[in-house]
């Protein structure tokens, strides 16, 4: 989508099947898109942190897992778009369909006995990851792993929304604010492919700093990073519900949601 007339850095003329809308090389001569690299700290270290807040509360693991594999899609990104090589922007994608599968396994054996582990999903979970991954390497076509990736979501929005409707109603406000928060990305994110000449004439025109607020491909980071993240939450949620304990939301320096669940069983 980028023109030619980008700017070369120091990794050189880009080899991956995808250069987006950002400028390349404007900002800094060692990363190629700036904003849409550093737009990915939210899925680094928030992750990060939720993941040893969950190892210390004892909760299972496979939650631990979900915030590391948000984080691994965040530094993949990362190194995506600061170097725009192909090798990076399998760092970025595959872990997209890995970190979606656990969720997909977190949400769909929510209801089920404390440290349960269903080998049949795990192994069909599994089992499509390298089914991607192998066509995916030999068949360079991004719109394929964007499709997959589509129909891991959607069976996480279909459950989900059965769940907070049918289930446990007074978690819909996380459940579609994190629905919400990530379409709203995902809007952003075709704005910025169909309209990519419009946006760069007009940050043309703008002084940089203002200019950096029409990165919208950055903004879909953020935004699906917050919507993975509330994900994340929404599944620990409903998951402590089911085994009787005690979640409560606190929020980090007052602004960023955490779970915090009783290590007891509610009586």
């Amino acid at each position: 989508m980028a023109p030619a007339a980008d700017r070369t850095g120091y990794w050189g003329t880009p080899t991956s099947t995808l250069d987006w809308c950002e400028e390349n090389y404007v900002v800094s001569y060692y990363v190629a898109e700036f904003w849409n690299t550093v737009s990915n700290l939210i899925m680094i270290l928030p992750p990060i942190y939720g993941a040893i807040q969950t190892c210390k509360e004892g909760l299972e693991v496979r939650y631990v897992w979900s915030f590391l594999g948000l984080a691994a899609v965040g530094i993949g990104s990362w190194c995506f778009h600061m170097t725009l090589q192909y090798e990076m922007q399998l760092l970025d994608e595959l872990p997209m369909i890995y970190s979606c599968c656990i969720f997909v396994y977190c949400l769909y054996e929510c209801f089920k006995q404390e440290r349960a582990v269903n080998y049949l999903s795990i192994t069909l979970l599994l089992t499509f990851s390298i089914i991607v991954s192998v066509v995916y390497l030999i068949w360079k076509e991004p719109v394929f792993h964007q499709v997959m990736y589509a129909a891991l979501v959607a069976f996480l929005v279909i459950r989900s929304v059965f769940i907070v409707t049918w289930v446990y109603p007074w978690l819909r406000a996380l459940g579609f604010t994190s629905l919400s928060v990530f379409l709203l990305g995902f809007v952003l994110w075709n704005i910025d492919n169909i309209f990519c000449d419009s946006l760069r004439a007009t940050r043309q025109r703008l002084p940089p700093v203002v200019g950096a607020v029409t990165q919208l491909h950055a903004w879909w980071h953020i935004l699906t990073g917050l919507g993975s993240y509330l994900h994340i939450l929404l599944s620990l949620q409903i998951r402590s519900t089911y085994l009787k304990r005690k979640p409560k939301v606190k929020f980090l320096c007052g602004v960023w949601p955490m779970l915090h669940i009783e290590s007891q069983k509610a009586s």
